[in-house]
């Protein structure tokens, strides 16, 4: 191979540890966690080491019921396991107890021979393994402290209880019908909110474990809980679906206490309980918001020794609580505050407050004022051309808070049980400054693992915006939108957005819990709803069916958080539901292999240029046409599943599955020329992406492809189901230069055109606001979805460079292959995966150099392709096998080269 001449290759960090280091080790995908309901929790941890090259070669694992790692305390010891995995390793050891809490550590050897020192001890709870540890009583109003359906006022429960001893450790489980707040002795439990969370009830009700052991004391104690609508009886959607869940609130807690002596209470929800719908929450409604008068606040409620006269006596229920399950979800929490950074009156003369950020959660308040006087607070997501509040786009929702004062100097007020889509809000009511409002920012608690940044400042923003709008839509479920009369699990947007979810937040936790829902809604013939939790099934099933690349996502996400996360466990788990779904559109399509009538939503919100108009070009794909390529994707998929769980037979079914769909599918709609009956943007990106065109025809599509874009003068046309991979399609075909183009579009239709708009999150719309600050169809224009973020992957994975080895799997062999652009000057980025921080980033010099900085955690291995320069030259080098560099070799792209962990500097 001949070489350039002129090559400067640097390395960092060659000093040598002599000790690899654990560090964050984890149990079930989650911090710390308690309350873990499977028998065998699986343990991981990564490595940390400055010496290049460092791989586990062996690891041991000691679990013990106490800290002290005594071999009669000894629950499993692992003893030295020959393995290089260092995630998601299975407990082997004896069978767990129900709320036990067991410790373990870790030591690992490396393929220099050296064993590491015991780890940071770390730990986990068990919740409760069987229904009959459930003692407490489901608990109720008597006569119904909400009678009608149509009454949202908040209920509130109350016991008083005694504790005689030394108290050593306590643990609240709670859970209810609609949404909680549980307190003790005045203080509220835990950091979460919008409690229990949201799943498929009738089969899944999750309960949370709270430690409360510093909340309680000897003597006299109580316990008070707030009820609110929730999902389970809040109106919800756009249909009629009051109370879809249950008509009745309803409360299941119980608190166990253990002494220092050795005994032990219980603290127990039965009908020895107080109820009241007399409290200061006169209406809560997830849409519509809250009704807070403080003057009917009850002092001391939830304390000890409160006259309770007043209130009446509960009735206890009776549930099977088979669909009782421990909460596995990313929790939801108050993230972040948020300032006004501007107060102002409309031309109308509203009063506005403008957040900076179209955010997701609630506004805190802080007002002093005469007693009874009423503050109104209502929210929208802009300003209409005329700078006057817009709600049109709410629809039916409300989205107000009114919080009538009690008069007693300065009052604080948060509202419990509904959230908002906002940047900015109008009040009512009181005179405004800056100290008056804070909006609390409030979202699963993911933790952040992936940064992107290069010299463009509107691509910058668009990360923002995209990270902005994950998590405003991440609360518990996967919403649409965090706004309107909707805010419903649409599971499109969830298939379309997972892979660049995965780049920015660990949602393993967070994707675990939903898909379990989504098969829990999977419907008996295998369809899967346009929801989950599927509140939509009111309305006949016949009429209401599955739609291509919607129902998708019961294959696309499992596959995508198994390859991101090293997960086989969830695979195993979705398997079932993965391949009822590819059964069930087998037999719609039957011997034809082509999917006929299976789209509802074709390629949603395609470009048009005039509504229903098809004079100019517009981005339109045959429904059948998408049906037929989302029909092959998914097939081809659960074969990949098939495999890597060894499901030997079913692979090879699947895998003639797919040939015979392809077959079919070039027949019907693929020309010998390549060119696609239906001939769109979206029709080329399915079969190019999907791998449906025989090789000779590839080029010939990617050519057609490219000159649809550059006739539209470097336009998208793409909707929902094509835009999340068209910039792949074309960098996969030799078009990358032609993708830059599209990310760097700034007119309309493209990713750039809402950031110069004033965009802080993602539309729904390309054109959710036009030119002149119209906006476009009031009855659905959201300015806080996700899925065009899903170009965002894109960035990742292309721009910088950091994709995953499909054959590998969690990140434990990658690529690091960046494909700069002159029309930037530079892009970086860093994820935190399984194994620890991989960065990969470029920069162009003002010599002409290129200067690349990578770097790879310990026990991976990746392999870096070094680009070509600004002449369009490959970058080479004697990369010497003592430097730990492998298998140079010469590729269409560049330079490629194996490494192993470390940290690198390129530059030529």
């Amino acid at each position: 191979m001949k070489y350039l001449s002129y090559f400067l290759f640097l390395l960092l960090n060659s000093s040598i540890f002599a000790q690899v280091q654990i560090t964050e080790m984890t149990c079930e995908h989650q911090q710390n966690p308690m309350g873990i309901d499977v028998l065998n929790p699986r343990l991981s941890w990564k490595l940390k080491a400055q010496e290049r090259n460092i791989l586990q070669t062996a690891y041991q694992i000691r679990v013990s019921s106490t800290q002290a790692f005594e071999k009669k305390n000894l629950v499993w010891d692992s003893g030295k396991t020959p393995s290089g995995e260092s995630i998601l390793q299975v407990y082997k050891g004896t069978a767990l107890q129900s709320g036990k809490m067991y410790f373990w550590q870790v030591k690992v050897w490396d393929n220099q021979g050296r064993d590491t020192d015991w780890s940071n001890t770390a730990s986990w709870e068990m919740g409760l393994l069987s229904i009959n540890d459930w003692k407490a009583q489901w608990i109720e109003p008597t006569t119904q402290a909400l009678p009608e359906i149509d009454n949202s006022k908040a209920l509130m429960l109350r016991k008083n209880f005694a504790l005689k001893n030394k108290i050593v450790s306590a643990r609240a489980y709670v859970t209810s019908h609609g949404y909680y707040e549980l307190s003790l002795n005045g203080q509220k439990v835990g950091n979460e909110v919008l409690t229990p969370g949201w799943t498929a009830y009738h089969k899944r009700l999750q309960y949370q474990v709270y430690d409360v052991t510093k909340m309680l004391r000897s003597g006299a104690n109580a316990v008070g809980t707030m009820l609110g609508e929730g999902w389970f009886r809040s109106n919800l959607g756009w249909v009629n679906n009051k109370g879809y869940y249950g008509k009745r609130l309803g409360l299941l807690c119980q608190i166990y206490v253990k002494y220092a002596d050795g005994t032990e209470d219980w603290v127990l929800s039965d009908g020895s309980w107080k109820a009241t719908n007399e409290g200061p929450i006169k209406v809560n409604e997830i849409y519509d918001g809250e009704n807070y008068d403080a003057t009917r606040e009850m002092k001391g409620w939830n304390e000890a020794n409160f006259n309770e006269s007043q209130w009446t006596n509960v009735s206890t229920a009776i549930f099977d609580n088979k669909n009782l399950v421990a909460s596995e979800g990313a929790k939801v929490e108050r993230i972040e505050e948020l300032k006004p950074i501007k107060i102002f009156r409309t031309p109308k003369g509203l009063l506005v407050a403008d957040m900076g950020q179209n955010m997701v959660g609630w506004i805190r308040l802080k007002v002093t004022g005469a007693k009874g006087t009423k503050i109104v607070l209502r929210h929208a997501e802009v300003l209409d051309k005329f700078g006057d509040f817009y709600t049109e786009n709410l629809r039916k929702a409300k989205c107000m808070l009114t919080y009538t004062l009690k008069g007693e100097g300065e009052e604080t007020y948060e509202p419990r049980f509904t959230f908002m889509g906002f940047r900015y809000v109008a009040i009512e009511g009181m005179d405004l400054k800056t100290e008056n409002l804070t909006g609390i920012v409030v979202h699963s608690k993911m933790t952040p693992t992936g940064t992107f940044e290069c010299s463009n400042s509107l691509v910058n923003q668009l990360q923002h915006n995209i990270q902005w709008g994950q998590k405003g839509n991440f609360v518990d479920v996967p919403t649409d939108c965090p706004q309107r009369d909707e805010r419903l699990g649409w599971t499109g947007d969830a298939q379309a957005f997972c892979r660049t979810a995965a780049y920015n937040f660990d949602v393993s936790a967070f994707f675990t819990k939903w898909l379990k829902d989504v098969a829990a809604d999977q419907r008996p013939d295998g369809s899967i709803p346009w929801v989950v939790p599927d509140i939509l099934n009111k309305m006949d099933a016949a009429t209401v069916p599955g739609s291509a690349g919607w129902g998708d996502v019961v294959v696309i996400a499992p596959w995508t958080m198994y390859l991101t996360y090293g997960d086989k466990q969830l695979l195993e788990n979705q398997y079932p539901s993965m391949k009822a779904y590819v059964e069930f559109i087998r037999k719609k399509a039957g011997d034809s292999y082509l999917w006929k009538n299976g789209s509802i939503f074709g390629d949603w919100l395609f470009y048009k240029p005039v509504m229903d108009s098809h004079g100019e070009p517009d981005g339109y794909t045959d429904k059948d046409y998408i049906s037929t390529a989302f029909y092959a994707y998914s097939t081809s998929l659960v074969k990949e599943a098939a495999l890597v769980l060894g499901k030997e037979e079913d692979a090879k079914m699947y895998g003639e599955v797919f040939e015979k769909i392809k077959k079919a599918f070039n027949e019907q709609y693929v020309t010998g020329a390549g060119r696609i009956a239906s001939d769109s943007q979206t029709a080329y990106v399915l079969a190019l992406n999907f791998g449906l065109l025989p090789e000779n025809l590839q080029a010939k599509a990617a050519n057609y492809l490219v000159q649809d874009i550059k006739s539209r003068e470097n336009h998208l046309s793409t909707g929902f189901l094509g835009t999340p991979y068209l910039c792949h399609v074309l960098t996969k075909n030799g078009y990358t230069d032609v993708a830059y183009d599209l990310l760097l579009q700034e007119k309309y239709p493209s990713w750039l055109y809402p950031v110069k708009m004033g965009a802080t999150t993602i539309w729904e719309r390309w054109d959710g606001q036009k030119v002149d600050s119209t906006f476009q169809d009031v009855g659905m224009n959201s300015f806080n979805h996700y899925a065009y973020g899903a170009i965002g992957d894109w960035m990742y994975r292309v721009v910088a460079g950091i994709e995953i080895n499909s054959k590998s799997k969690g990140y434990k062999q990658f690529y690091l292959k960046p494909e700069p652009s002159v029309r930037l000057n530079y892009a970086k980025s860093t994820l935190n995966s399984p194994y620890g921080e991989i960065a990969s980033g470029w920069e162009w010099k003002e010599d002409g150099k290129i200067k690349l900085t990578m770097k790879i955690p310990a026990n991976t291995r990746a392999t870096i392709t070094l680009p070509k320069n600004k002449n369009g030259d490959f970058a080479g080098a004697k990369l010497i096998e003592s430097l730990g560099l492998q298998n140079l070799k010469k590729t269409e792209k560049g330079i490629e080269v194996e490494a192993g962990s470390g940290e690198y500097v390129f530059e030529y």
